[in-house]
């Protein structure tokens, strides 16, 4: 992950990971940082993307932070280009600065990703990185989550899955792995295929690529329960990655 900030800034480091779940930790963060990328810039996954941005195609942004995807999008041919955030600090900031880079047609809308203010099937795309993570970060029991969690994820996804047109694609990038994303995205409220691919070095980011109305029967069947090893980073493993690690863990060792 790219960890970089711009010059002369540095972002605000949680004390504890539920901070993450705190919209005041996001907006004290945006005060003070002008741009980060979490799980690396456009250019390390663009390769995975471009072919899904089809001329004229409406694209809309979940958790666009200070990110410059919806920049490095827009440049791929993206010119209906949609990005909310839940924080108005964030989205204060994004709107100055794409005026000062001259990208009026680009919307930043503040926004829940909980519940998206938007008509149903209005975007031919839906893209997110690291956002959906931030629900996964007091999950509990990654192979059963929390009823809590599960209802927000639910609701994020059918919210995407509304606002879709028919074949529309969601994209989400993420480092939740697939054996505990696909029983998700797999839900039946979902008309939806599921295909995955990755990308990274030391750690391997998930692209999934969900194309509305091209489910297969095949993918109904429950996905099989396998076992992987623990994860349980120490703190600054867990910084060098922020929140993405928070799929598998528990409770952090500092």
């Amino acid at each position: 992950m790219d960890r970089t900030a711009a010059p002369g800034q540095s972002h605000t480091t949680p004390s504890t990971a539920l901070a993450y779940l705190n919209p005041r930790y996001w907006d004290e963060r945006f005060s003070e940082e002008e741009q980060y990328e979490w799980f690396k810039d456009y250019s390390h996954f663009r390769h995975l993307i471009h072919s899904h941005l089809t001329p004229n195609c409406s694209v809309l942004e979940l958790g666009c932070g200070n990110s410059q995807m919806c920049e490095e999008l827009h440049k791929d041919g993206a010119t209906d280009l949609t990005c909310i955030d839940l924080s108005h600090v964030a989205v204060d900031n994004m709107q100055r600065r794409l005026l000062s880079r001259g990208l009026k047609d680009i919307k930043v809308l503040q926004a829940d990703m909980l519940e998206l203010p938007f008509g149903d099937e209005c975007f031919d795309l839906v893209i997110e990185k690291g956002t959906m993570d931030v629900l996964f970060v007091d999950s509990g029991d990654p192979w059963n989550p929390k009823p809590e969690t599960i209802s927000k994820v639910m609701a994020t996804l059918k919210g995407v899955h509304r606002v879709l047109k028919a074949n529309g694609i969601f994209i989400s990038i993420t480092f939740g792995q697939p054996h505990f994303r696909r029983p998700i995205f797999n839900a039946p409220d979902f008309s939806w295929s599921v295909e995955w691919t990755t990308f990274g070095e030391t750690f391997h980011y998930f692209v999934y690529v969900l194309k509305k109305g091209q489910r297969s029967s095949y993918e109904d069947i429950p996905v099989k329960r396998f076992e992987v090893p623990h994860v349980n980073l120490l703190h600054e493993e867990l910084e060098s990655e922020d929140f993405a690690f928070l799929i598998n863990v528990d409770e952090l060792n500092c």
